[in-house]
């Protein structure tokens, strides 16, 4: 297992599960390198896996197409609070982070940023996101903010539950809620079960991410569902995927979609069964292959959405 480094020198490497020749690492100035790396910059798959679930919220009660300035906003809050929350993460698991490989030179388990100065930053974009977040009305302010309790307490739940990776979901996948909100300014039936869906969706999504660390969080005493299901990791991934296709139909049913939807649907199933069919769980880089196509699953999603709801307008 990778351990701190004293000297210091391994501060300004490349974190591992970054993808090679990205900008942070290449073009960034040094001093900042720390920082935007604190908030995955270096690794923009997140922001991705944060973003989508917002548009499709935005898409389901578009007319017929989302709002722009709405998507763009949530992609601004998708980059600024997923920093945030990586922040938060990587303050709270900065002594776990040390004793595994892949985290091992995050820059608060490294000492590239001390605690007090990676506070500060976390609220530097705490405040950045509240601005965005006030854009929107009452409802979904109310509903930004709830957001923060399930952000809060998913970095304690690998310590205390094999599920971190559901807690997870919930976190993610909030957008959905807010997407809708931030147009009907009210909880759509049809958003909620959207909103589960992700929730199946991450959990096999991350799964599939945490098989990179499987062996060091067996030594550490860290939980996932990686290491839950092990073997079986295959058949879960089916039932979860099945259920996160099967609610996410029900809600373009429930949402009354045009047949642009049911057509478009079958696009993200064929990828997620290219995934379980792609997956080596005992190669790390094939896990991080796997888990990064996810930003595509979320367009094809976005993209049946939208088509249902040009049907449904134009009809």
């Amino acid at each position: 297992m990778k351990q701190r480094s004293d000297t210091g020198m391994d501060q300004d490497k490349p974190i591992r599960d970054a993808p090679r020749g990205n900008w942070v690492d290449d073009r960034a100035p040094l001093i900042l390198r720390p920082y935007l790396r604190l908030s995955r910059l270096d690794r923009p798959i997140g922001t991705w896996l944060l973003f989508w679930p917002c548009a499709w919220g935005a898409a389901m009660v578009g007319n017929p197409l989302p709002n722009f300035w709405h998507l763009v906003l949530f992609g601004i809050g998708a980059t600024v609070m997923r920093g945030a929350g990586c922040t938060f993460n990587d303050i709270v698991d900065r002594d776990i982070d040390r004793l595994v490989t892949r985290t091992a030179l995050r820059p608060l388990a490294s000492g590239a940023i001390g605690l007090p100065n990676a506070i500060a930053f976390l609220i530097a974009q705490s405040l950045i996101g509240a601005l965005i977040l006030f854009q929107f009305n009452g409802p979904t302010i109310i509903l930004g903010i709830a957001a923060l309790l399930p952000v809060a307490i998913y970095p304690f739940m690998k310590r205390i539950t094999w599920w971190p990776q559901a807690f997870l979901g919930i976190a993610f996948n909030w957008g959905v809620l807010v997407g809708t909100s931030a147009v009907t300014a009210s909880l759509e039936w049809s958003a909620i079960l959207v909103y589960l869906a992700g929730i199946a969706w991450t959990i096999g999504y991350d799964t599939i991410y945490a098989h990179q660390d499987r062996e060091d969080d067996a030594l550490i005493g860290v939980k996932s569902t990686a290491r839950l299901f092990g073997e079986s990791t295959r058949p879960a991934l089916i039932f979860f995927y099945a259920v996160s296709m099967g609610l996410i139909a029900w809600g373009g049913k429930a949402a009354g979609m045009g047949l642009g939807f049911w057509i478009g649907l079958c696009a993200p199933c064929a990828h997620l069964v290219w995934q379980i069919i792609a997956l080596r769980p005992d190669d790390a880089d094939n896990c991080l292959m796997v888990f990064r196509s996810n930003r595509l699953t979320g367009a094809l999603v976005f993209m049946s959405l939208v088509m249902g709801r040009i049907d449904m307008v134009a009809g």
